[in-house]
């Protein structure tokens, strides 16, 4: 229980269907920037999740998950923008906190079942457990949740997978709930301004340097801020005036020089993943599929070449701005078959 609304009517949810429910609320000791209260795990969320429990009439515990989110998620963000690369620690945190720190915390109480407030689905089949796109498409949560495996899915419950965001608000209106009409959190929970290059540069001052911005021919135009201030497509904030706009096509962490053109300079054919991740089988042969490369990316037609323990993606038409450190999700229709993280970006048209 994040404090949020999603999370709320789940727990009402389940305990109208008559389970015994308690509420865990994850700390991870997050306080406020320039005046900026985390999206959620700050104090203020805890305190609205311990309301919500009350209300509800469950129990309810604070987890202190602080050192394993240090080491799992924020250190990891850290070192990913360090070398020019654009991590999702929301994925991460998935992966290690919720459905790993947290579900082993909730099974060692004597939970049978973790119940989040994810807009995604899971059904049993013959072939397994299977992770599918949530009914209300705009809320989908289906892409952050890819590095789920067969142990943790049978232990997990998604009791919004089959209702909207709108229908969710209602029935926390109708219970009265106090978060009934609070704000979604739309930022990173530990960068409530949404800058990381701030964040890593207060934390790593040497490692933080300007350097050149350059054209794809070498030539200086201008100077940046610092690597971890910029990811590939970015168009804002590059402080260069060409009378047409300019994007980010290329970081280089280990020359300090970021390369920057025109719109259509940042699109790529592919990239490569070393480590594939599979919810049920592992691709084998070369196969078609629709793929996406963030979360806010439709998914698009590719081939996956597998090659020993490496996917090889080539999209059927160029892809803009796909990027190192981003996770490429692999989906049959709505029905999530796993992923990786972009490891190198490739473009096969000379």
């Amino acid at each position: 229980m994040s404090g949020g609304v999603d999370s709320s009517v789940a727990a009402a949810l389940l305990k109208k269907q008559g389970h015994e429910v308690i509420g865990l609320t994850m700390c991870f000791n997050l306080a406020e920037q320039d005046g900026k209260k985390p999206s959620c795990c700050g104090l203020a969320g805890i305190e609205d999740a311990r309301r919500v429990a009350q209300q509800l009439g469950i129990r309810h515990y604070v987890i202190n998950l602080d050192k394993d989110f240090s080491r799992d998620v924020i250190h990891n963000f850290y070192q990913e923008y360090l070398n020019g690369r654009t991590p999702n620690p929301c994925v991460r945190c998935n992966q290690f906190i919720k459905f790993g720190s947290l579900l082993k915390k909730a099974l060692n109480l004597g939970a049978q079942s973790l119940a989040t407030g994810h807009y995604a689905r899971i059904v049993k089949s013959q072939q397994g457990y299977l992770l599918k796109k949530a009914r209300d498409r705009k809320k989908d949560q289906s892409y952050f949740l890819y590095r789920l495996a067969q142990p943790e899915l049978k232990h997990l419950i998604f009791p919004l997978g089959n209702f909207t965001k709108p229908q969710i608000r209602k029935i926390a209106a109708q219970l009265g709930l106090n978060v009934a009409q609070k704000q979604d959190s739309q930022e990173i929970c530990f960068l409530p301004e949404g800058k990381p290059g701030d964040l890593i540069k207060a934390k790593n001052l040497k490692s933080v340097k300007p350097g050149d911005l350059v054209d794809k021919d070498g030539n200086i135009l201008g100077v940046h801020q610092g690597i971890p201030f910029y990811t590939i497509g970015q168009r804002h904030g590059l402080g260069i005036a060409k009378g047409y706009p300019l994007y980010v096509t290329k970081i280089n962490a280990k020359t300090n020089r970021i390369t920057v053109g025109q719109r259509q300079e940042a699109y790529r054919t592919g990239f490569i993943i070393k480590e594939g991740h599979f919810l049920n089988k592992p691709f084998k042969k070369k196969i078609e599929i629709k793929v996406r490369i963030r979360y806010n990316h439709k998914e698009e037609a590719a081939v996956i070449y597998p090659d020993g323990g490496k996917l090889k993606i080539i999209f059927k038409d160029p892809q803009f701005a796909v990027t190192c450190g981003q996770s490429a999700v692999f989906y049959d229709k709505d029905t999530v078959l796993g992923g990786g993280i972009i490891q190198k970006v490739i473009d096969e048209r000379g």
